[in-house]
C-alpha cells in the first residue's frame, strides 16, 4: 500500500501526530550512494513505494558568531549582509548594488487530504515553511558595499509589501519582479535605494489558492525582448486533479512589451534557477523531481530548455521512465518526454543557478554553472545543502559536481543554514541567499 493510496481513507488524528514524530525523527537503514544518480547518463534504480516514504527533516538552529560556511581550497567567504529575513535569491545591479529578495511561502487556502497533513506539516518544517508568518519579509532589500571590503554598509528596504517575491531581472530601465502570482514591472533609476512607484502588473502568473510551488524564477532572454519566467507545479504528482496544473509544470515565455505569453517548455515539476548560458545563449533551469519513489529516484537535474519540449511530468520521469502512480496514464505523452541533460542527484533540490561569465574566482571556475542545492528532506541521509559548481565545455556539462560552499550543516546534522538562489557580484565574486540563516554569503578568492 502507498502513501498515496492511504491518502483515499480517513487517518486518526492521533496516528497523524504519531507519524510525524517518526518522521521528524528521522529513518534508520542504508540507502544507496546518491553519486549514482549524477551525470548525464545517470544509473536510475528501482522504484520503492511506501506506506510512509523515508523522511529526515534536519533541525533549524542557525549561525552561532563567527560561524561560516565552508568553502573548496583557495575561496574565502564572508557575510555580505546578515540579519535579513529568509533571503531566498540575489541580483546583481550594473552599478554593483544587490538585491537580496526576502519572502515566505504564501498561505494556501486549500482543504487538506490526510496524506496531505503529514506532508505538509513536514515539509513546512523542514523547509522553512512560512518562515514565522508575520515577520517582516516579502520585500527586496538593496546592500551596498561602497568601499568594496565584502560587507555592505547600505541595508535599505528597495520594494515592500510584495507576494511572495522570487525572481528578478533589470532590462533597460524596466525592473521586473516575479511574485508568485504575476509579474511586476518597476521604473528603476541606478544608485536610489528605494522604489516608491507602485508598478504595473505585465502579466498574471498562476498563484492559489493552492500554490503548491510557489517559487516563480524569472530571466530575460540575450536582447531583452522576451522574459521566461518558471511555474512550479501543484503537487507532487496530480494528488490535486489534473486541473490544478492549468499551465504549470512549465517554463513560460513572455513578452516583454505586451504580456502576451506562451508555454515555451512543459514537463518541468519545479523549475527554478533560470539563466541563459554565455556561450551558446540556450536557456536553462534546475529542476526539482518528484517524491515518493525512493531514495535515490527521482534525480533532480539541470537541463538546457528546448522550445516545445516535454520533459515528462507528471506521466514519467528523467525521459520515458512511466511514474505508475498517475492516473489516467498517458502513451503518448511518455512517448513525448525527452531526457534533461545532466543529474544532479537524488532530492537535492536545486532552487538557484548562476553562470560563470567573468567570474574573479580562480581559473577552474571560469566555465560552468553554480547551483545552490537547497537540501533534502525526504530520505534518511542527508543530500545537498550546499553550493556546487559544474563544469561546462563547449555549452554542455563536462565533468563531476565540485562542492564550492558546504558547512551548512553542523557536526549533529542540525540546519546552520540553506543555500537557494545564487548570483555573481560585479567583481566575479559568488552571492549565496541562506534562507535559514538569514545571511547572503560572498565567496571570493583567496
Amino acid at each position: 500500500m502507498t502513501i498515496h493510496s492511504v491518502a483515499r481513507h480517513a487517518i486518526p488524528a492521533a496516528v497523524l501526530l504519531a507519524s510525524t514524530a517518526v518522521l521528524l525523527a528521522g529513518c534508520s537503514g542504508d540507502e544507496p550512494d546518491p553519486g549514482s544518480v549524477i551525470g548525464p547518463n545517470p544509473k536510475l534504480p528501482e522504484q520503492s513505494q511506501y506506506l510512509i516514504p523515508p523522511m529526515h527533516v534536519a533541525k533549524v538552529v542557525g549561525w552561532k558568531d563567527g560561524e561560516t560556511p565552508k568553502v573548496a581550497s583557495g575561496l574565502k567567504i564572508q557575510a555580505l549582509a546578515s540579519g535579513l529575513k529568509h533571503p531566498r535569491s540575489v541580483y546583481t545591479l550594473p552599478n554593483g548594488d544587490i538585491l537580496a529578495v526576502e519572502s515566505v511561502a504564501p498561505p494556501e487556502a486549500s482543504a487538506k487530504r490526510p496524506k496531505d497533513l503529514i506532508m505538509g506539516f513536514v515539509q513546512s518544517f523542514a523547509t522553512g515553511g512560512s518562515g514565522g508568518g508575520n515577520e517582516a519579509s516579502n520585500r527586496i532589500t538593496l546592500l551596498r558595499d561602497a568601499d568594496g571590503d565584502g560587507v555592505a554598509e547600505v541595508h535599505d528596504v528597495f520594494l515592500d509589501h510584495l507576494n511572495s517575491p522570487f525572481g528578478v531581472v533589470l532590462v533597460g530601465n524596466d525592473l521586473y519582479v516575479a511574485n508568485t502570482d504575476a509579474i511586476v514591472r518597476y521604473p528603476y533609476v541606478p544608485g536610489e535605494t528605494k522604489i516608491t512607484d507602485p508598478g504595473i502588473v505585465l502579466t498574471e502568473l498562476p498563484g492559489g489558492p493552492i500554490d503548491h510551488h510557489w517559487t516563480k524564477s524569472l530571466t530575460a532572454n540575450d536582447d531583452g525582448s522576451l522574459l521566461y519566467v518558471g511555474v512550479g507545479s501543484n503537487s507532487n504528482i496530480t494528488e490535486n486533479g489534473i486541473q490544478a496544473e492549468k499551465d504549470r509544470a512549465a517554463i513560460w515565455e513572455v513578452d516583454r512589451q505586451t504580456g502576451r505569453h506562451r508555454i515555451y517548455a512543459s514537463g518541468l515539476r519545479n523549475p527554478n534557477g533560470l539563466s541563459i548560458e554565455p556561450q551558446t545563449k540556450a536557456l536553462w533551469t534546475v529542476v526539482n523531481e518528484r517524491d515518493e519513489l525512493g531514495p535515490n529516484l527521482v534525480p533532480d537535474y539541470m537541463t538546457s530548455v528546448k522550445d516545445g519540449a516535454f520533459y515528462g511530468w507528471p506521466y514519467s520521469y528523467y525521459g520515458q521512465n512511466v511514474d505508475p502512480r498517475v492516473m489516467p496514464q498517458r502513451p503518448d505523452m511518455v512517448a513525448k518526454a525527452i531526457a534533461p541533460d545532466y543529474a544532479l542527484s537524488s532530492h537535492v533540490a536545486p532552487l538557484g543557478m548562476v553562470f560563470s561569465k567573468g567570474t574573479s574566482l580562480p581559473q577552474d571556475y571560469a566555465s560552468g554553472a553554480f547551483v545552490g542545492e537547497h537540501g533534502s528532506w525526504n530520505r534518511s541521509a542527508f543530500n545537498g545543502y550546499k553550493v556546487v559548481f559544474v563544469p561546462f565545455n563547449g555549452g554542455k556539462p563536462d565533468g563531476s559536481p565540485k562542492d564550492v560552499v558546504t558547512g551548512f550543516l553542523d557536526d549533529q546534522e542540525q540546519a546552520r543554514g540553506r543555500p537557494v538562489g545564487v548570483a555573481l557580484d560585479n567583481s566575479g565574486a559568488l552571492l549565496v541567499a541562506d534562507d535559514v540563516g538569514n545571511t547572503v554569503w560572498r565567496v571570493s578568492a583567496q
